[in-house]
């Protein structure tokens, strides 16, 4: 292998460690909600993906604290299996206008406890989700802080707020945005976070494959160069002898 071609190779590998360690670095592993049908006015099915991110313990719970100035009518939970729902309902202040009904009371947060041998083991994730309704017609987007727990007796709250324009915080609040509606039907939420992780490992994956790609196609280019000089060497010289001898 000529010293150019080596150099190649090392620019692959080296291309291909930066690109995987810019991945890494920018992969978010929050508890994060998202939802394909929520808008302003409308009802939804909100979905929360909870990664468990502890090294040694298991995820065993998340309670997700609902919006209390905006409250829901109408709160209904999806079951998981090997996990156990529990809603808790509190009474508001004073009635509220919830879309076209009036409530006294409301839904104020859900948690889900794995079963006894259940639970999140480090590496894995699960997704809890509930329907609800009506959004609140006069906002773009709704936090869920949120607490999730582990099996060694700690808690980590997602209850940072997220302000635009500013870095990201260490456990920030699952937040939905709102799509907007279109004429009197609710028009398809935006992707989440949830989703952007998705989409942001696959863009990578892709990057990679593309750069990986064009560099060992320039080294390949770069060994048939010198595969071709290398024939070439040969014949010039005895092109040249033949001339030498002609004189």
């Amino acid at each position: 292998m000529t010293d150019r071609v080596r150099r190649a190779a090392l620019a692959v590998v080296a291309v291909v460690f930066a690109v995987l360690a810019l991945g890494v670095g920018t992969a978010s592993a929050h508890v994060s909600v998202s939802s394909p049908n929520a808008a302003p006015g409308g009802f939804g099915e909100l979905t929360f993906s909870v990664p468990s991110e502890s090294d040694t313990a298991r995820t065993t719970s998340l309670t997700v604290q609902l919006p209390s100035d905006t409250p829901f009518a109408f709160v209904s939970v999806k079951p998981v299996p090997g996990w156990t729902a529990t809603t808790r309902t509190d009474p508001l202040p004073a009635p509220v206008e919830a879309g076209h009904f009036t409530i006294t009371e409301a839904v104020s947060e859900v948690t889900w406890t794995a079963d006894a041998g259940a639970g999140l083991a480090p590496g894995q994730y699960q997704t809890f989700s509930i329907s609800a309704g009506p959004m609140p017609e006069n906002a773009d987007s709704l936090a869920f802080p949120a607490l999730q727990g582990y099996d060694d007796g700690s808690v980590v709250a997602w209850i940072d707020p997220t302000v635009e324009g500013q870095a990201e915080p260490e456990h920030p609040a699952p937040t939905l945005r709102l799509a907007a509606p279109t004429g009197d039907s609710p028009a398809p939420a935006p992707a989440a976070s949830s989703t952007d992780g998705d989409t942001s490992g696959l863009a990578v994956t892709a990057l990679i494959v593309g750069l990986v790609g064009i560099l060992v196609g320039a080294a390949g280019v770069v060994l048939a160069l010198g595969s071709r000089r290398r024939a070439a060497a040969p014949v010039a010289s005895a092109v040249q002898e033949r001339d030498t001898v002609s004189v």
